[in-house]
This record gives structure tokens, C-alpha cells and sequence, in this order.
């Protein structure tokens, strides 16, 4: 399969399961796990076709590995990023001392003014290092870097968590913890 295919089911993968499986008639369980022959056959009645083995390499090659399958691989889900209401059964964790969220340019001013909302998202999302942040931020325009102090949120009472593909996440980062 090559990258533009991947990509495609990529793309079609991040809608149905983290924003709208409503759009192929999609059930998702309350911790937004599908069934993956369910989304084989609903996909291709949409006319999106993907075997089990390509299914298996986009989810294995993602880059930001979006996507993960239960143990016996017969169901799937996002990692993090949903705008549907799932419970992803994550357990609060402490965070390190310094996360990083990428934003674009315009975005700044009001970012440190009045912090870092969730909005659509179920979360907010941090990254572990300045180079995941900046590709984040690249999406958006003209990429700006921003430093949190989580440790000094999490010694607050701010609870974190961490997504099972190394994203932090939190229900929204207050202007007085960011850096520029």
C-alpha cells in the first residue's frame, strides 16, 4: 500500500472514530472501541475499502500512532482527539515538569490571555518534546511553541493523563502556567 492510500484510511479512520460514526451508521462502545468487521463493511458500503492486513499497516505505521486495536484485534479505536463523548478509561498520572503545545501564530495572543481551552475536544493536548509540538503547530500556520508547567498545575490539583500514544492530555491549561 502506498503513503497516499495509507493516508486516505487514515483520514477516513480519524472521522469515524473520533468524530462522526454516525456518518457510516458506526457503533462505538462507551470507551469508543469499534468492532473491526462492523467498520470493515460499513466503510465499504461508503464505498472505502480496506483489507485487514491494510487495516493492520495504518494503524502499525501511523506516524502519530492514532489508532489502536484490543489484544485479539477484533476491535479498534482513536487514541485521543475525539469530539464524540467516550470514555477512554484513562488513569490519572503525573505529568513531567515541562510540557509543549505547538499553535499557530495568531492563535497566540489569545492563547495567553486566556489559556489553552479544549473546545470540541474532549481534552487539550501536550506534547513530551519541542519537535511534536512544532509539527502540531505547523497544521495550523506559522507554527509558535508554547511551554507549560505542568508539574506546577499537577501540584495544583490539575489532573493529566496520558494517552496510549504518548499524548498528554488535560481538560484546559490556564494562562499563568504558559510560557513562551
Amino acid at each position: 500500500m502506498n503513503e497516499q492510500e495509507k493516508k486516505k484510511i487514515s483520514k477516513f479512520l480519524s472521522l469515524i472514530l473520533r468524530h462522526q460514526p454516525e456518518t457510516i451508521n458506526l457503533t462505538l462502545d462507551e470507551n469508543g472501541w469499534a468492532n473491526v468487521e462492523e467498520l470493515r463493511s460499513k466503510s465499504g458500503n461508503n464505498k472505502v475499502y480496506f483489507t485487514l492486513e491494510q487495516l493492520d499497516e495504518v494503524v502499525e505505521t501511523n506516524d502519530k500512532k492514532r489508532f489502536i486495536f484490543n489484544e485479539d484485534k477484533s476491535k479498534i479505536r482513536a487514541n485521543q482527539g475525539h469530539s464524540i463523548d467516550i470514555d477512554l478509561a484513562l488513569k490519572p498520572q503525573q505529568p513531567p515538569e515541562f510540557l509543549y503545545h505547538g499553535t499557530a501564530q495568531k492563535n497566540v495572543d489569545f492563547i495567553l490571555e486566556k489559556g489553552i481551552e479544549k473546545r470540541s475536544r474532549q481534552h487539550v493536548h501536550l506534547s513530551l518534546d519541542k519537535e511534536t509540538a512544532t509539527k502540531v503547530g505547523m497544521r495550523h500556520g506559522k507554527p509558535v511553541i508554547l511551554m507549560i508547567r505542568t508539574g506546577e498545575m499537577f501540584n495544583d490539583g490539575i489532573l493529566f493523563y496520558l494517552s496510549e500514544n504518548g499524548v498528554w492530555l488535560t481538560d484546559f491549561v490556564d494562562a499563568k502556567y504558559i510560557s513562551r
